[in-house]
């Protein structure tokens, strides 16, 4: 199995199969609630972010993801906000391929450490 000390960031990619199958899988959730805890920056597009639910990150921090997942996020206890891209501490959320520019801008930042997540402790 990946090991989350092996990366420094982590991006969940859209669709819809791909993230459904993700959260189906015990070992995906656990890496990434692990990559989560371990202070390291994830940015998430489209239907990505149900990982951020299925790992009960998504609970207190304000999102954004395709709009079908506005109520997952409610649901885990996020704050899901239709905009460009997100960025809360170190998760970086964004809704749609559209927004691309707009979520690499954001998720460099994140990975380079700019966004002042890391002093802040997230």
């Amino acid at each position: 199995m990946a090991d989350p000390e092996d990366y420094d960031a982590l991006v969940l990619p859209g669709g819809v199969a791909n993230p459904d199958e993700l959260r189906l899988n015990p070992k995906a959730v656990k890496f990434v609630r692990a990559f989560f805890e371990s202070d390291k920056p994830i940015a998430a597009i489209c239907h990505g972010p149900w990982m951020l639910v299925e790992a009960d990150i998504a609970r207190g921090h304000t999102l954004t993801s395709w709009p079908s997942l506005k109520t997952d996020i409610r649901n885990a206890g996020g704050n899901w906000i239709d905009q460009d891209v997100v960025q809360d501490g170190l998760l970086t959320t964004s809704r749609k391929p559209d927004d691309l520019p707009a979520f690499i801008r954001e998720m460099l930042k994140s990975f380079a450490g700019e966004n002042g997540a890391r002093a802040a402790g997230r």
